[in-house]
Order: C-alpha cells, then sequence, then structure tokens
C-alpha cells in the first residue's frame, strides 16, 4: 500500500482557481514576480528540517528528513563509535539529494570505482588497521543484506582490496524478526534499540570478512 500524500501549494492552488477568468494574466504575473522569495522561503523550510548528524570524526552531515535516514543517523552516531571504531566513513547514500559523504579517492585506493547507476549500500565504512570494508544497509531503504543483495554487493565490491562485511541495520528486534528467515549466512545484524548488541549469523569469525587479504 502506497501511503504517499502530496499537496499543492497554496499559492500556486489560488492561481489555479484563477484559470479561464478574466483574472487569470494579473494573477499569473502577480505569482511569477513572487515566485523567487517562494522558491527562497521553501527551501528555507526544507534546510529547516534537515537532520543533522555526527560522523565518528566528529564532523556534521546533513540528511534530508523521512525514509531510512533517521535510522541512518543511529547506525552513523551508535553503532560506528562501538563497532567500527576509528573507522573511516568513505560513503553516505541519501535518497533525497546527492549523496553527502562521498570518499571516491580514498575508494579508488581500495580497488573500487562505484556504479551510482547500482543499489549501492546506504553506508560504508573502511577500517584500516584491519583491512575490512563495512557494507550497511538501513533497512528502512532497499532491505536487509538477504542471499541476493549480498551477491549483489560482492559484484559492487569484488574488487575491494579490503575484506568485505556485511551488516543489516533495523531500528528494532520487532522489524528485525520480520526478516530474519532472509538474512543471508556470513553477515551481521544491528538493532538501534539495543546497540550494544551485534547478531553473527553462523560462521568461525565475528564481525569479519571470510577471505584473507
Amino acid at each position: 500500500m502506497n501511503l504517499t500524500s502530496y499537496q499543492v501549494d497554496a499559492a500556486a492552488h489560488a492561481l489555479l482557481r484563477k484559470v479561464g477568468s478574466k483574472r487569470w494574466g494579473a494573477a499569473l504575473a502577480a505569482y511569477l514576480k513572487k515566485r523567487p522569495g517562494l522558491e527562497a522561503t521553501y527551501a528555507a523550510a526544507r534546510d529547516q528540517a534537515q537532520i543533522p548528524v555526527t560522523l565518528p570524526d566528529g564532523s556534521v552531515v546533513q540528511l534530508t528528513p523521512g525514509g531510512q535516514n533517521e535510522l541512518l543517523r543511529a547506525v552513523l552516531e551508535e553503532f560506528c563509535p562501538r563497532w567500527t571504531q576509528k573507522g573511516h566513513v568513505l560513503y553516505v547514500g541519501d535518497a533525497g539529494k546527492k549523496d553527502p559523504v562521498y570518499e571516491e579517492k580514498a575508494l579508488a585506493k581500495l580497488g573500487i570505482k562505484l556504479d551510482k547507476h547500482g543499489k549501492l549500500p546506504d553506508l560504508v565504512v573502511h577500517l584500516p588497521r584491519r583491512r575490512w570494508l563495512v557494507l550497511l544497509e538501513a533497512v528502512n531503504s532497499q532491505g536487509p543484506v538477504d542471499a541476493k543483495r549480498k551477491a549483489e554487493l560482492e559484484r559492487l565490491f569484488g574488487a575491494s582490496r579490503a575484506g568485505l562485511v556485511y551488516v543489516s541495520c533495523f531500528p528494532n528486534r520487532e522489524t528485525m524478526r520480520r526478516f530474519l528467515p532472509k538474512l543471508a549466512w556470513e553477515t551481521d545484524a544491528w538493532c538501534a534499540d539495543a546497540p550494544d548488541h551485534l547478531i553473527h549469523f553462523n560462521g568461525d569469525r565475528f564481525l569479519g570478512p571470510y577471505k584473507d587479504n
């Protein structure tokens, strides 16, 4: 079910009501004259609604409201300090605008050239000391790392010189339970409502790659 709702701006609605009337020409001219000011007002409102997110290095980026971005903020501010300490955030996706973090040169040094037309993960963190590249999915967006998604990510990051780690991130355990049958083996799961805990699915390693580099 699609619950998306759209609403026409009040000024535009008032203008449209005059279509075909004798006042249409004057109303259109007045609307177009005011439009630059209206655009600035709308832009200011959008900026005010942005979600400020503090990255592990202390810098702050802005994410658009809605979608998976509230969960993504929790991943950056709660998961990363606990589980990817001293990691470098190389990519943060935001469907609402240009990606706020995209360290193209750092990714290239790892042998990776991202296809921006592909289904990129929501977050990419590099752990230099461990030579890991942690790929995180906020489940409000494309879903968890199931077998199909894992294969997609393996193709996208197949040239990586760092070992790949896959993490599905959920807002809470209730949401995670809905996806448990789909989670791929040899991946990890994290819930924002229990940030100190991590669940590993199978294997002899915990939060680590399965191919030595």
